[in-house]
C-alpha cells in the first residue's frame, strides 16, 4: 500500500493544538486567580475579567482538543489507520489530508472516505439515527471537556462523499466517476457496534484490512478507471 500524507499540515496543526491547550490553561488559571482575589464580588471589572477568561479558556480548550485529537497524539489517527491497513497490496493508495477529505482510500476495493472516531461505549443505529451510549454520567461529563461527541456521522459521510465526487469530476471530465463510499472507523478497542441495518459501513479499526481485501475480490472498480483516478490525486 502506498501512503501519501500532508506532513506539513499535520505537524503545524498539531503544534497549534498544543499551544491552544497551553494558552487555555494559562488563561483559566489567570481567571481563577482573579476570582480568588475578588471573592466578595464587589469589583464588577474583576467579575467581567473572570467571566471573559473562562469563556476564552474553554473555547481554546475545545479548539486545542479538536486539533490534537485530529492531528496529534502518539500514535496519530493517520498512523493508526496505516498500521491497520498494512499488508494491503500496492494497488491501494491511502491519502491523508491531501484531498478534500481527511482520509481517503483508493484501490481495487473502490473509493472510500474513512471517518475515524475515538469514542468508546456502544454505537447503535436506531430509528434512522446514530446514537452513542458511552457509559453513564461520568463519561457524559468527560465528553464535554475531553472526548469529542459523535455528532452526525450520516451528514459527515454525505459531505465527504460529495466533496470527493466534485473533486474527481473537476479533474476527470472525460471519465465516469465510480461510486464513492464512506466508512465509519472506530479506533477504540472498547467499542461495540450495533448497526446491522445502517446505510453506512461502521467497522472496528482491526477489521478494516480484511474487509477491504474481501471487497477488492468483488472488483467494484475497473483497473483503467482506477489508474485515471490515482493520476488525478496528489502524489
Amino acid at each position: 500500500m502506498k501512503i501519501i500524507r500532508n506532513e506539513k499540515l499535520i505537524k503545524r496543526n498539531g503544534k497549534i493544538g498544543g499551544w491552544a491547550i497551553l494558552a487555555a490553561i494559562i488563561i483559566l488559571g489567570a481567571g481563577f486567580f482573579i476570582n480568588v482575589n475578588n471573592l466578595s464580588g464587589d469589583d464588577t471589572q474583576f467579575f467581567y475579567l473572570t467571566l471573559g477568561s473562562f469563556i476564552v479558556g474553554l473555547i481554546l480548550v475545545q479548539v486545542g482538543l479538536y486539533l490534537t485529537n485530529r492531528y496529534g497524539g502518539r500514535p496519530r489517527i493517520d498512523e493508526k489507520i496505516d498500521a491497520a491497513l498494512k499488508g494491503l497490496s500496492g494497488d491501494f493508495h491511502m491519502y491523508h489530508f491531501t484531498t478534500p477529505v481527511s482520509h481517503l482510500l483508493v484501490g481495487p476495493a473502490g473509493i472510500w472516505a474513512l471517518l475515524p472516531y475515538r469514542q468508546r461505549g456502544v454505537i447503535a443505529y436506531t430509528k434512522d439515527r446514530w446514537r452513542l451510549n458511552n457509559g453513564g454520567l461520568i463519561q457524559a461529563y468527560m465528553s464535554i471537556f475531553g472526548q469529542e461527541g459523535l455528532g452526525r456521522p450520516d451528514l459527515s459521510a454525505a459531505h465527504d462523499i460529495q466533496a470527493i465526487k466534485k473533486f474527481l469530476a473537476d479533474r476527470l471530465q472525460a471519465t465516469e466517476i465510480p461510486e464513492v463510499n464512506a466508512a465509519l472507523v472506530f479506533m477504540n478497542d472498547e467499542i461495540e457496534i450495533q448497526a446491522e441495518n445502517a446505510p453506512l459501513l461502521a467497522i472496528k479499526i482491526d477489521a478494516v484490512k480484511n474487509y477491504f481485501r474481501q471487497k477488492a475480490k468483488e472488483k467494484p472498480i475497473a483497473p483503467a478507471i482506477l489508474t485515471a483516478i490515482k493520476a488525478a490525486l496528489p502524489e
